[in-house]
């Protein structure tokens, strides 16, 4: 069930109240689908305007989303799932810092929120496919099996935060910007030629649950202000913090040491130990990482078996870089043909065979070039 089925399909569109979602819930229209909009209300205290291009889900979102439904000429409703976020997306976010590891909360919102209790709820209710304004494509093999591909353009595909949809989700997934080789203002423009009152609404960046964009704020919060020492590798003290769960690893900016490194060069952040509140930090060499372990992997098809050779991406607005990988036991094993930096637990490595989404896994340790594991 993807964009280019020929039959009509019972659709059902989330709608964000943003251009993207908008244009793709037109355009599936417009091929001749019997589309439904749906607006997800996923904050339980949303506010009534956004701030700037940060935020989403807001009052103001849900009016743009109803308006954009109405231009098209489809049914549109809003259904409540703050609930479901908050549990697998917002408190998995805290619990993720607390633990001292980097999360990706696009990722999981993909995989639990819109692909899985949006998907089921639209499956229950007798739709054939969800449709969203990600740039991505879904390709139809001549056995019926689907596999996710990367955008046609390169600079908006959004792959990497699908890399968690199984053969099922895919089989149901529609992505009507994927395959097209356009333009964000050519995006604007065509949502301006349809009417569409969000054309030059701003896109939406960061985190969609912190609006202010204060991670460090938002997570101090919930999990309260421990402070605690900043170490060198030798572990020598240089400075104090106010809760490891502020840091990242690779981090630069924000580390407030006071006096500068014997070379006088920056230091980052090598480490994060939640178990005794420190950070460790160093020079940007011993960023380098050579091999990854990955748990909780999640395959868009079938399994691959034995090592492989193939293309990673690392983060959502990363490159990719050269890899061989091996699935034993559950664990994805991971060695990197050149070095790669700012690599952290929590972030999730996603596989590629091409433009073809292999897979993707939950790092879960790294080894560095000067031996050092992180955990």
């Amino acid at each position: 069930m993807t964009q280019n089925s020929q039959r009509p399909l019972r659709v059902l569109a989330a709608m964000s109240g943003g251009v993207d979602s908008a244009v793709a819930a037109a355009r599936a229209a417009e091929a001749g689908h019997d589309v439904t909009g749906v607006h997800l209300a996923l904050s339980a205290n949303p506010q009534s305007f956004r701030t700037g291009a940060r935020g989403c889900c807001t009052i103001e979102d849900s009016r743009d989303a109803r308006r954009a439904a109405d231009v098209i000429g489809i049914p549109f409703y809003v259904w409540d799932l703050a609930e479901r976020f908050r549990e697998d997306v917002v408190d998995d976010f805290v619990a993720e810092y607390e633990a001292g590891r980097t999360p990706n909360p696009c990722l999981r919102c993909n995989e639990k929120i819109k692909f899985a209790a949006l998907l089921d709820k639209a499956l229950a209710l007798g739709f054939d496919a969800v449709c969203t304004g990600h740039y991505a494509t879904v390709v139809t093999g001549r056995d019926g099996s689907r596999e996710l591909h990367r955008a046609s353009d390169m600079a908006k595909d959004q792959s990497y935060v699908l890399g968690v949809l199984d053969e099922r989700q895919l089989a149901h997934a529609m992505f009507p910007l994927g395959d097209t080789l356009t333009t964000k203002d050519e995006i604007r423009a065509e949502a301006e030629r349809r009417g569409l009152a969000v054309a030059k609404k701003p896109d939406s960046h960061d985190i969609c649950f912190i609006a202010d964009g204060d991670t460090q704020g938002f997570l101090a919060d919930r999990l309260g202000r421990a402070e605690g020492d900043i170490v060198d590798e030798s572990g020598t003290k240089v400075g104090r913090h106010e809760g490891a769960f502020g840091f990242t690893i690779g981090q630069r900016k924000g580390l407030r040491i006071g006096h500068p490194a014997a070379d006088g060069k920056p230091r980052y952040v090598l480490d994060i130990s939640p178990v005794d509140n420190t950070v460790t930090v160093g020079p940007a060499a011993a960023l380098d990482v050579m091999a990854l372990t990955a748990i909780k992997p999640r395959w868009c098809g079938t399994a691959p078996t034995g090592p492989g050779d193939y293309t990673a991406q690392l983060r959502a607005h990363g490159g990719e870089t050269t890899v061989t990988a091996e699935l034993t036991d559950g664990t994805l094993h991971v060695r990197f043909d050149e070095p790669v930096r700012g690599v952290a637990p929590g972030q999730a490595i996603v596989l590629y065979d091409g433009p073809r989404v292999v897979g993707s896994a939950t790092i879960a340790t790294t080894e560095r070039r000067t031996g050092v594991l992180a955990r």
